[in-house]
């Protein structure tokens, strides 16, 4: 099984040969410097705005109770948590786009997050669910019902599982799920009144909790993925080469899907549905790597943290003293983006 998914033929293997993209260590370096950077500006801005002083202690000094130290420690959380929804999300949307060979696909677009959004309002509506562990289980169920639909959908006909053809399957089918939340939502109050902040899509409600609830996921996701991505380069050289570099092509799109599934099920469970972190993540590192799936997903991870806790700090300050929530944040950034691609692209395959 773990050889049909991750290993290749001998005669063949040297053409997949792991060659460092150009500059890699540099590209490295930077990413964590912004990594850190995005991490700080988290800790110290918003409402209040601490000194480094402050900083200081309240990340290394558990005796001073200062104001400002307190501030940073109950903002850690909401940081920690942010860093890993958006690394979650950036693997996902690498994973979604690989498996579909779409450079469209993300996680919002192809209707997961809704099919998420979709089973925790019931659970709100006629469960009166309350804790992180049961957000993740039914918005996972959610997620995976939701991507087998869509695929299903997007392979019949003529040419299976071309890209526009998934897109307009994951947008019908996101359109018609979210009308069904609506008609839940309307006659219960308590659903909506609950939904109605998660819905939009924030990092904000975050503790340590939810932290430990969500890392189990986080790293089976990300296990998947590193483990799939030798054979998702090839299998982006179309199923019959890949058939013919020792790789199952149904048994890997079930496998990388199952991962990307459980990322952004497990994300948007306790984040809300946030659109566009896969898409922009994936597409910069693309961009600045290339198509080796090999070094974009742990970029994507990087890149995807990187993205979401910049706008959940440009949202503090937009909207200062107030807050601005992260999912509409990176809607307003990633909506023209998406538009762009979409018209440079020409929802061609991978």
């Amino acid at each position: 099984m773990i050889r049909s998914m991750s290993s290749f033929s001998a005669s063949k293997h040297k053409q997949l040969e792991l060659h460092m993209p150009r500059n890699f260590n540099l590209i490295i370096i930077i990413s964590i410097i912004l990594l850190i950077a995005c991490i700080v500006a988290s800790l110290s801005l918003g409402a209040r705005v601490v000194s480094f002083q402050e900083l200081i202690d309240g990340l290394f000094n558990p005796n001073k109770d200062s104001y400002g130290a307190n501030v940073v420690r109950k903002r850690l959380s909401r940081t920690i948590f942010s860093l890993f929804c958006g690394a979650a999300l950036g693997v996902a949307g690498a994973l979604m786009q690989a498996v579909t060979r779409n450079p469209l696909a993300d996680p919002s677009i192809l209707g997961v997050n809704t099919g998420s959004a979709l089973f925790v309002v019931c659970g709100l509506a006629f469960w009166n669910i309350s804790t992180a562990n049961q957000y993740i289980w039914l918005a996972l169920i959610g997620a995976a019902l939701t991507a087998a639909f869509v695929f299903g959908i997007g392979s019949m006909g003529r040419g299976g599982a071309t890209p526009i053809k998934l897109v307009l399957a994951g947008a019908a089918t996101s359109a018609a799920l979210s009308s069904l939340v609506t008609a839940i939502m309307i006659p219960n109050s308590y659903a909506m009144d609950q939904f109605r902040f998660w819905q939009v899509g924030s990092v904000g409600s975050a503790t340590w909790n939810s932290i430990t609830t969500f890392l189990p996921f986080l790293i089976i996701g990300i296990l998947i993925a590193f483990i799939t991505a030798p054979s998702l380069n090839a299998l982006a050289l179309g199923d019959e080469v890949a058939s013919g570099l020792g790789v199952c092509p149904g048994f890997l799109r079930l496998g990388a899907a199952v991962g990307g599934v459980v990322l952004c099920g497990a994300a948007t469970a306790l984040a809300g549905p946030i659109g566009f972190i896969g898409l922009l993540s994936t597409h910069l590192m693309r961009l600045i790597l290339g198509s080796d799936l090999r070094f974009v997903i742990p970029m994507s991870a990087i890149a995807g943290a990187i993205i979401l806790t910049l706008s959940d700090v440009l949202g503090r300050l937009i909207a200062n003293p107030g807050e601005l929530e992260v999912g509409v944040v990176t809607a307003f950034i990633g909506a023209p983006i998406l538009i762009i691609l979409a018209k440079k692209s020409k929802v061609r395959s991978l």
